[in-house]
């Protein structure tokens, strides 16, 4: 998972709506930058994590291993203000949420986008997907 975000991880307790985009295909990164591109225009965003298939810079095994891989698909994609290493191809995006009034505004915008960019199919769905406090895991975890 890669979290395109700079803001601070302050929830206070409340969990966010997020939407998650699957795409029917794997994003290569020029179409993973103009859709980062687009979905952080749309104001009632908070943040974005990607999920998808790791684009390994070596290889890890075999008689090449420690070779350095080049592939053209894992390179700095620039959205917004921000430039970041994509090292994946894209398989689903997860869109975090100011706050529960603007899920139509955003769901609205979104999809704009991805109608545009996304021709061959995507799935859009309102949900919680990521963990937003501790779990009791986490809290014995820390106790160690």
């Amino acid at each position: 998972m890669q979290n395109t975000s700079n803001s601070a991880r302050n929830y206070a307790g409340e969990p966010l709506p997020e939407l998650k985009i699957f795409p029917n295909r794997l994003l290569k990164a020029d179409t993973t930058e103009a859709l980062l591109s687009g979905i952080y225009s749309i104001p009632q965003v908070r943040q974005i994590n990607v999920h998808g298939e790791t684009l390994p810079a070596k290889v890890k095994s075999g008689p090449h291993t420690g070779i350095p891989v080049n592939h053209p698909e894992r390179r700095v994609i620039r959205y917004g203000d921000q430039e970041i290493l994509l090292t994946m191809m894209v398989g689903a995006i997860f869109v975090e949420l100011k706050d529960y009034d603007s899920v139509d505004e955003a769901l609205e915008g979104i999809k704009k986008v991805c109608d545009e960019l996304l021709p061959f199919g995507y799935t859009l769905d309102v949900g919680r997907y990521s963990k937003f406090r501790p779990s009791l895991n986490d809290h014995l975890k820390s106790r160690c």
